[in-house]
């Protein structure tokens, strides 16, 4: 099983491993776009007033077009400690130890702008590139990365359960087929539900926690409903499709 993040904008600062090598990074089928993309921002960290329209920037925040002019320079951490917000506090990886550790290590993966897919412990710098910025001279970054990533995600599949936190712009970088995917809908006291937006984050964080650290094997959505209820989570399934029920 592959559970499948969305990352977050805001980002752990500083690392404590060595400059980025793309070829210790997983999935090497998307080393030509992910190098491009960095070239492209690193050119693109010299012209201020380009980089915050692209990248929807205030000057407030220049530190960000800084991180990214040293994407080949500054020290990584792992994918999973590098991403901050809501669902990553939710999912806490800082908690697990042992052999939860291990099997949340070989589990969790992130979608990203920038580097596609990563898995939970491929070691990267800061960076800011978000999946709805547009670069100057390019397409959509969806119309970028479906073409390396579609396959890549397709073989996974073949393999693994893959369960798809990912929000919507992020799942647009990448399609998997038959994959569980997730919402989440808060319940009135009269029954009826909508969607929820901000604690969204922190439901599918509870979530992925769970599914990081069980040590059975899900094999289908009724599998991963299992875990999430043992979990004290209320999910009703519908094919591979999940909703899990919160008090509003």
């Amino acid at each position: 099983m592959i559970v499948l993040l969305p990352p977050s904008e805001t980002k752990h600062p500083g690392g404590e491993g060595p400059a980025l090598e793309l070829d210790r990074l997983s999935c090497p089928d998307l080393n030509p776009v992910r190098s491009d993309l960095i070239d492209r921002l690193i050119e693109l960290a010299g012209d201020r007033g380009a980089s915050r329209a692209a990248l929807g920037l205030s000057a407030a925040q220049d530190a960000e077009i800084d991180r990214n002019a040293a994407l080949r320079t500054a020290p990584t951490l792992p994918a999973i400690r590098r991403y901050t917000g809501v669902l990553y506090d939710a999912l806490d990886m800082a908690s697990l130890r042992g052999a939860a550790a291990e099997r949340a290590y070989s589990r969790l993966a992130v979608g990203s702008a920038l580097f596609g897919l990563l898995r939970a412990g491929d070691p990267i710098p800061a960076y800011r590139l978000s999946a709805g910025s547009r670069l100057p001279g390019l397409p959509t970054l969806a119309a970028r990365w479906r073409p390396a990533l579609d396959p890549v995600l397709a073989d996974l599949a073949e393999r693994d359960l893959l369960v798809d936190l990912r929000s919507g712009s992020y799942a647009a970088l990448g399609k998997v087929a038959g994959a569980v995917t997730v919402d989440v809908l808060a319940e009135r006291a009269d029954g009826t539900r909508a969607v929820v937006s901000h604690f969204n984050k922190a439901h599918k964080g509870r979530l992925a926690r769970a599914l990081a650290s069980t040590r059975s094997e899900p094999v289908d959505a009724a599998g991963v409903a299992a875990v999430a209820r043992r979990a004290d989570m209320r999910v009703e399934r519908r094919g591979e499709h999940l909703t899990v029920i919160v008090a509003a």
